[in-house]
């Protein structure tokens, strides 16, 4: 599958496809992707992505349901 058309929309879940924390896209400006790590709405750690650098955030393991 080829990934560096995916489009991304604020309030997605992404990390950058080398691994990392979770983030929250804050802004989409083209293949500039703004991301915020922390609690969205509260001053957090931000900074630009291109979008052909991120992918969609996953969990590593099985959690289940509760």
């Amino acid at each position: 599958m080829e990934e560096s058309n995916m489009a991304f929309n604020v309030g997605d879940s992404v990390q950058p496809k080398t691994g990392g924390r979770k983030m929250t896209v804050t802004a989409v400006n083209g293949d500039e992707v703004e991301c915020v790590w922390g609690i969205l709405g509260e001053e957090g750690d931000k900074r630009t992505f291109k979008a052909q650098d991120l992918s969609p955030y996953h969990e590593e393991g099985d959690f289940g349901v509760c």
